[in-house]
């Protein structure tokens, strides 16, 4: 009977075999990678789409935007509340709207009971999946607080109040002489590090006016005397990328995606928006200034 003579795998072909198994493994975990993110991408416009149907229904029923923060010197019945809690009965969160009234009948101060189970709530609409901190409450102290990863376009920045969302403001879609679709209302910015910019419910922001916590200037100033931000310029601040880590990314708009950030104008379109757009961005954030400009595809 003849015998079959076997020849061993040689260390080298074994080698080969692993780098080859190697290679493949890592361009699959990267194709992976490119369709998470791509699909988290998807769903933060997603988010955007859902927040422009919910201000347009908002001004529907009440003739005007809601306020980017209202306080009216401390006289409105919700000192503080963000635009985004005014929009929770636009987004099949109704019963949650309803506990925001009746805690601000009883409390005005949203960081006291009865606010406290409100404030650490998690919006998904308000949330985008590829921050991971958006997904579940934060804390700060003693307090749980959910975050957002949206602010609204105040204008230019805090003081000049020349957009669409900012410190008790109540614009009409026809106060927007630039026109709606070449106007931004809200756009992508993560929470700050350490995370007190970027509460969906309410907040005082930099100077009791939303500013970096709910609102924000597309050249944003530092206003705040928090030590945390302590070595940040004074700005004005611009639309470039920035880093969870780096405290003073609070003060401009940004995403965790790559290249840019959605954007929601006041149409009700959202529009992924490159950095490279940088010098058009107080053209497009301001309502009324009279600016011809085309925004980038």
């Amino acid at each position: 009977m003849l015998q079959t003579k076997r020849t061993a795998v040689t260390l080298l072909e074994l080698l080969v075999v692993l780098g080859i198994i190697g290679v493949l493994m890592s361009l699959l975990l990267a194709a992976v990678q490119r369709i998470r993110n791509a699909a988290q991408r998807a769903e933060c416009g997603n988010n955007l789409k859902q927040i422009g149907l919910a201000l347009h229904h908002y001004h529907d029923a009440h003739k005007h935007l809601p306020a980017g923060c209202s306080y009216q010197e401390g006289r409105h019945p919700q000192p503080h509340m963000a635009w985004m809690a005014r929009l929770l009965p636009y987004l099949e969160q109704v019963s949650l709207w309803d506990q925001a009234v009746t805690a601000f009948q009883v409390e005005k101060f949203f960081e006291k009971p009865p606010h406290l189970k409100i404030l650490g709530t998690v919006v998904p609409t308000f949330a985008c999946p590829s921050d991971s901190r958006t997904l579940e409450p934060a804390k700060v102290g003693a307090l749980d607080f959910g975050l957002t990863a949206y602010q609204g376009v105040s204008g230019r920045n805090q003081v000049t109040r020349d957009g669409v969302l900012f410190l008790d403001s109540e614009v009409r879609f026809a106060d927007i002489s630039d026109g709606t679709s070449n106007t931004l209302a809200v756009g992508e910015r993560p929470p700050s590090t350490p995370p007190n910019f970027g509460w969906w419910y309410a907040g005082w922001g930099q100077s009791k006016d939303g500013s970096a916590d709910s609102v924000l200037g597309v050249r944003e100033l530092k206003k705040t005397l928090n030590d945390a931000y302590s070595k940040c310029p004074n700005g004005p601040y611009r639309f470039i990328e920035g880093r969870i880590q780096n405290p003073c990314d609070a003060f401009h708009f940004w995403s965790t995606h790559s290249g840019g950030a959605h954007f929601l104008f006041a149409d009700g379109s959202v529009r992924f928006v490159a950095y490279g757009a940088d010098s058009i961005m107080p053209a497009l954030a301001t309502r009324s200034a009279g600016e011809q400009v085309v925004v980038p595809d």
